[in-house]
């Protein structure tokens, strides 16, 4: 009786139960800050190539398709698996630039709704020849 009471009470195989739960959570921690440092890196992919489409595009003979291309360009080469999806918005006036990269942040984590979009925002002023007003000396 007493072997069949000891038998009962002992803990043998807490250990294997134990890390049958404790380990997907681990990892599924791991994975989330796998995601989250994707997003990071995305969003400065995502501004790197609004930077560098306002630079093509703000000159004085640049144009929105250049600008659009040069981002194009720079995700191509930097962020083409990070940065899934990518939209470029470039909207260029007489007197202000602004260009817009959005896309999706590439998935490492398969939970459903959890979709995160980053994006990258450049303006500045658009480059033209003015004339001084004012008395000439």
């Amino acid at each position: 009786m007493t072997v069949f009471l000891r038998r009962i009470a002992s803990d043998r195989g807490a250990v294997c139960t134990e890390l049958v739960l404790v380990v997907p959570v681990l990892l599924l921690f791991a994975l989330l800050a796998v995601q989250f440092a994707l997003f990071w890196h995305a969003s400065h992919v995502a501004q790197f190539a609004a930077q560098r489409a306002l630079a093509a595009a703000r000159v004085e003979d640049g144009s929105a398709t250049g600008g659009r291309d040069q981002a194009r360009r720079s995700l191509a080469v930097l962020g083409s698996r990070v940065l899934t999806t990518p939209s470029v918005t470039v909207h260029r006036s007489p007197t202000r630039t602004t260009v817009r990269v959005d896309g999706t942040v590439m998935r490492v984590v398969p939970v459903p709704g959890l979709v995160l979009h980053a994006s990258g925002t450049a303006s500045g002023p658009t480059e033209r020849i003015t004339i001084p007003t004012g008395a000439r000396p």
